[in-house]
């Protein structure tokens, strides 16, 4: 079988996350500037090749005094950590329309395994002949792993930000 090459339709995914603020509401964030791909055999996904690249000083959680401390020293300290990557290791088909993503993320200098639940929303092909795939993506990973370690004591009790993250992730890729 011969490999299938898949590009990312950037305007139609979205690289979101989600993490606690004081402890009981969520402040939500994405990335705006990604890029990613996935090589199968033909058009079965189980055992593909994901590469993801990311650009730190793309975040956007909609608070511009928000995204430039995200973006400094304290966070993701984007001058020196430019990018966030993420390399699969293993897609595996639990049933129909249900995967697990393994793979290994880089950020802030540190390489952590990760492990993502994948739901593949099918196969179509759109108004101008090309054929689509869809995946939502959820995860979760601590964020003191990759040295993102900030934080403040609140006088109640508890931190500023929780060490959870939480990732929905929308991608739509285009068969090449």
């Amino acid at each position: 079988m011969s490999t299938t090459k898949w590009v990312l339709d950037p305007t139609h995914s979205e690289i979101g996350f989600k993490v606690k603020h004081m402890m009981f509401t969520n402040v939500s964030g994405k990335f705006d500037t990604f890029e990613a791909n996935i090589e199968t055999e033909g058009d079965h996904f189980e055992n593909a090749k994901v590469h993801f690249t990311g650009q730190t000083a793309s975040i956007n959680t909609g608070n511009a005094d928000r995204d430039t401390h995200l973006r400094s020293a304290d966070f993701f300290d984007a001058e020196q950590y430019p990018e966030l990557k993420f390399e699969a290791t293993a897609f595996t088909k639990i049933n129909e329309g249900d995967y697990e993503l393994h793979g290994d993320l880089s950020l802030h200098g540190e390489t952590k395994p990760v492990r993502l639940a994948v739901e593949f929303g099918g196969l179509m092909k759109d108004p101008w002949g090309n054929t689509k795939a869809g995946f939502s993506i959820t995860g979760k990973l601590n964020r003191k792993d990759f040295g993102l370690t900030w934080n403040a004591a609140l006088e109640t009790g508890g931190v500023l930000v929780s060490e959870e993250v939480k990732l929905a992730i929308e991608l739509q890729f285009i068969k090449q």
